[in-house]
């Protein structure tokens, strides 16, 4: 580090001194020798001046002169005096000898005029900056232009050099300029943000469609003679409709529940363990047949109020109202003692609990409007539940009848035909006989009230099949056609027979 005093005895304190600055910066401090260096004459001193074998010894204050004007900070700059005596045209150092100072107090003014006018030029050319930046800033928040930091325009007004007033007021207002962008609106670079964006929308403003973009008239679709109270009719009536649509589709798209009576097993004299329990049972042929087109089945139980076990208010109509229809399978002969006559040989009693327990589901299904369908013994007690009477025994009662039950069980089979304009007949369209299997060694013998002939057997003419003509769907077949499919492509195909009981099942569900 250097001080700025004078090796000069002659100049008074304070007449002509530098002002000490204290520690030069490590910019200018870097850039003095090269400065020194640059300005020193290369060859020898021009015209006038001393040898160039050395500089003076007198020649100290210049050259530190030329040193703080090359720096940037604005303490020395504000020193530098260009009239001094010795100076070559270039600002730097000097071979000649120097000369007295001026050491009247009168010239202290006229020697810190330029770094007065010096430090002018510097503020107005950061005013000018700062106003520039301020406008700068206005137009980039209306056009979306980036705007330049306040770091990048100090440091590009900064650089300009001062030396004089007219040089430094010139350099600045320059480089101010250069440093600024232009004010035109300039292209937005690769992926800033559009002009506007983050700006709060406008909810006061008015966009009106443009002309032509709404039809002068109404639409086409609507009727001339239309009013705002029939399109509001139309309305409500094609909701309703959809309404209702919905509600029939759950209604028949629900699955349906078909009820099967029981089969009962009573308990054997003397019998132990299972053998001495009465059982209620389904056969699976039976079950599977109905459950082929996707209906759930119930087995119904028989039910007792003053059961000895487990006393219950169930009824048998609650099953009636529950499910959707009812099918009473085949089983044991039914009791005489039911139509009213007596049995000719005691091997033949029936089965009277059965008969009381479904001669009651059957009428509550009746009168619940449900379908009911009876296979062999169901047909038979359909008969005899409206009045009807029953051949105990066919070979015995009917000599000349063919046979209907042999110890092949469901392979024994005979044709029936189809009396004209029966039901059956329009299940079976284009059919007039068919072959059926047959397991039973009783038969209908006296129709009972309200009751149609469905099919009779071509040999003999024994009922085979009976319709009751007051309810939807009540039909009675002596046949099991559970056991059909199995029995061969020559078996009536029973389907037909099993859909319109669903069908009518469907449709007087409720």
């Amino acid at each position: 580090m250097s001080e700025n005093k004078t090796d000069r005895p002659e100049v008074p304190d304070g007449a002509d001194r530098p002002a000490d600055t204290g520690a030069a910066s490590p910019a200018s401090s870097s850039a003095t020798p090269d400065a020194a260096q640059a300005h020193a004459p290369s060859g020898g001193a021009p015209s006038g001046g001393a040898p160039s074998g050395g500089a003076p010894s007198g020649g100290a204050p210049s050259g530190e002169a030329a040193r703080r004007a090359s720096t940037d900070a604005p303490e020395s700059a504000s020193t530098v005096t260009p009239d001094t005596a010795g100076a070559d045209s270039s600002g730097g150092g000097t071979d000649e000898e120097p000369v007295a100072p001026r050491a009247a107090p009168s010239e202290t003014p006229t020697q810190s005029q330029p770094a007065t006018e010096a430090a002018q030029a510097r503020e107005e050319a950061a005013r000018a900056v700062a106003r520039q930046q301020a406008e700068a800033a206005a137009a980039s928040t209306r056009a979306g232009t980036p705007q330049v930091p306040i770091e990048v325009a100090s440091e590009a007004a900064r650089d300009v050099p001062a030396p004089t007033q007219a040089a430094t007021q010139a350099g600045a207002s320059e480089a101010a300029t250069q440093a600024m962008p232009p004010q035109t609106e300039a292209a937005p670079r690769p992926g800033s943000a559009p002009a506007g964006f983050g700006q709060a929308p406008d909810f006061t403003a008015q966009n009106p469609p443009p002309p032509g973009a709404l039809p002068p008239d109404s639409p086409r679709y609507l009727r001339p003679s239309d009013s705002a109270w029939s399109v509001l009719g139309r309305i409500i009536a094609a909701r309703a409709r959809q309404l209702f649509d919905r509600a029939g589709q759950r209604i028949t798209q629900r699955t349906l529940r078909i009820g099967v009576s029981a089969r009962i097993f009573h308990p054997e004299p003397g019998a132990q363990g299972l053998r001495g329990k009465t059982l209620q049972y389904l056969e699976e042929s039976i079950a599977h047949w109905v459950m082929s087109r996707d209906v759930i089945v119930f087995m119904i139980p028989t039910v007792g109020h003053q059961g000895m076990l487990h006393p219950s208010n169930i009824r048998l109509r609650d099953y009636a109202k529950h499910l959707d229809g009812l099918l009473l399978q085949g089983g044991a002969d039914v009791s005489p003692q039911t139509y009213a006559e007596v049995a000719p040989r005691p091997e033949w009693p029936g089965d009277r609990v059965r008969d009381m327990y479904e001669l009651e589901l059957l009428h509550e299904f009746v009168e619940s409007g449900k379908p009911v369908l009876g296979v062999c013994r169901g047909c038979q007690l359909i008969n005899v539940a409206f009045g009807g009477s029953l051949y105990q025994d066919i070979a015995s009662d009917v000599p000349t009848a063919g046979v209907h039950v042999s110890e092949h069980y469901d392979q024994h089979r005979h044709a029936i035909t189809f009396p004209e304009g029966s039901s059956l007949a329009s299940m079976f369209p284009g059919r007039r006989e068919a072959i059926v299997n047959s397991i039973h060694h009783q038969a209908v013998k006296t129709l009972g009230r309200d009751l149609t002939v469905e099919a009779v057997s071509a040999g003999d003419g024994l009922i085979e099949a009976v319709r009751y003509r007051r309810a939807p769907f009540v039909v009675g077949v002596q046949w099991h056609p559970e056991f059909h499919r199995a029995g061969g492509p020559e078996m009536l195909d029973c389907t037909p027979l099993l859909d319109s009981f669903l069908r009518s099942a469907r449709e007087t569900r409720f």
